[in-house]
């Protein structure tokens, strides 16, 4: 006998991974990591908080990891559409079924437009494509240990997504709790109060105007050009700001029908006495009540409400570019705003009896391009500070100013009739980052009130 044969065996070094923790690590990487990254990604500039979708995919991985190939990348797939709707609809204080609600509306936009919206789409495809490949992997573990693990990923995800969102989760997600005590810009201001038939009524909803919060350069610029001369002889000025829920067309049900809420009751509704909104209030104590809005009539359905709710005339973007709009482009491309005061002031020029003049505007839609007629390359000249810190914030400004300038240019005229005009923002701007979103309360929106002295100035 040798003495090789009498040397006992050494052991096999134990494997560090084991075929079920291969399988564990295999569903990690598609159900916590790949369905979370693109979100993860910004943590560092800000995003609303996930908890419900993070939840969703890991316990819909863990359900799904003994499936077929095909049927787990269908769970994965409807886990994307899920969290990517949550996601947005979080980022422009949508419900998640207003959200649903206005997909049928996708066609009418154009996210071409915008690099931001091109460059998520390319990263989401890329993300299904690799999820293919991946589950083709072994995912099905089966060891308590690792079944723990896949929990405490979960659960640890969650929390870590809760703790970097702490300071900005008051930005996002705003429904209106049962029982809010109501507020608007034209209950606070007195606005409704005027309507004696002694003069014309004006409101102008502002898209995107968000009232700056600790940020001095955009509260020095918020309104600025209304501390005129021309202005202060013609108007007593007040200016406030009130509460916000959801996105713009629960602002037009806030400000025209008095009311937290959207549109979709409206569409059913067989009586629009019942609704008893400001426009059909105005109807009834002789005003013309008429409608204008930068965008086409057909989207979020306002050629189908806004009769409903009293307005006699509505004028979309094609009526006011057949008027002499140019176009404008941006995801949400239609009329270019600047131009409309003129003819709002048409309008009121030409009437025969009070007018209730509405106007939503659209160009400051988030995201700003730069480029398509919007007039914002140059920012600089509106402010430096802003320019050069906040350029997106700067391009909307620059957007402001021509609206602002070319109104004061018309409510000044010597021609331009007697009429009260308010002016109030629909909601905070719906950055997608915390540097941007943050120079915002989250909770209310600036409005401003031209009250008309009742004499039009000598000269």
């Amino acid at each position: 006998m040798s003495y090789m044969d009498n040397a006992i065996e050494a052991p096999a070094p134990a494997r560090l991974i084991t075929p079920d923790l291969a399988k564990f690590m295999n569903w990690a990487l598609v159900w916590i990591i790949l369905a979370n990254i693109p979100f993860v990604a910004m943590w560092m500039v800000g995003a609303p908080p996930r908890a419900l979708p993070i939840a969703l995919a890991g316990f819909a991985g863990l359900i799904a990891k003994r499936m077929s190939h095909p049927v787990q990348w269908l769970v994965f797939v409807g886990v994307m559409i899920f969290s990517l709707l949550s996601f947005v609809s979080g980022l422009f204080n949508l419900t998640l079924n207003s959200l649903v609600y206005s997909l049928q509306f996708f066609a009418e936009i154009k996210p071409s437009n915008s690099i931001e919206y091109i460059a998520a789409t390319i990263v989401i495809i890329g993300i299904l494509i690799g999820s293919w490949f991946l589950l083709k992997r072994d995912t099905n573990f089966s060891k308590p240990l690792h079944i723990l693990l896949g929990g405490a990923l979960i659960f640890g995800l969650v929390g870590a997504d809760a703790a970097v969102g702490e300071g900005m989760r008051g930005h996002y997600f705003r429904p209106a709790p049962a029982g809010t005590a109501f507020e608007s810009a034209v209950s606070k201001s007195g606005f409704a109060a005027r309507a004696d038939g002694k003069r014309h009524l004006v409101i102008i909803m502002v898209e995107s105007l968000g009232l700056p919060s600790g940020n001095q350069a955009m509260s020095d610029k918020l309104f600025a050009y209304y501390k005129d001369s021309a202005i202060n002889a013609r108007y007593n000025v007040s200016q406030g700001n009130s509460k916000y829920y959801n996105s713009t067309t629960a602002g037009e049900m806030r400000e025209l029908c008095g009311r937290w809420g959207d549109y979709y009751e409206l569409l059913e509704t067989t009586d629009p006495e019942k609704l008893n909104c400001l426009p059909a209030q105005l109807a009834k104590k002789g005003y013309v009540t008429q409608a204008m809005h930068s965008f086409k009539g057909p989207f979020f359905k306002r050629d189908v409400w806004y009769p409903k709710i009293g307005f006699q005339k509505r004028e979309f973007a094609a009526e006011l570019q057949e008027r002499g709009a140019e176009w404008c482009g941006g995801v949400f491309a239609g009329a270019c705003d600047r131009q409309v005061p003129k003819m709002l002031a048409e309008n009121l020029k030409r009437a025969t009896q009070p007018v209730f003049q509405y106007w939503l505007t659209l160009n400051t839609h988030l995201p700003v391009p730069t480029e398509l007629n919007l007039n914002v390359e140059n920012c600089e000249q509106v402010s430096a500070e802003l320019a050069r810190d906040y350029p997106m914030i700067c391009r909307q400004f620059a957007i402001f100013d021509d609206i602002d300038k070319a109104l004061i240019k018309e409510i000044t005229a010597r021609d331009f009739p007697e009429a009260d005009i308010l002016l109030v923002g629909d909601h905070m701007p719906p950055f997608y980052d915390r540097h941007h979103r943050s120079q915002f309360d989250p909770e209310r929106v600036p409005w401003l009130y031209l009250k008309a002295k009742g004499s039009q100035p000598e000269g």
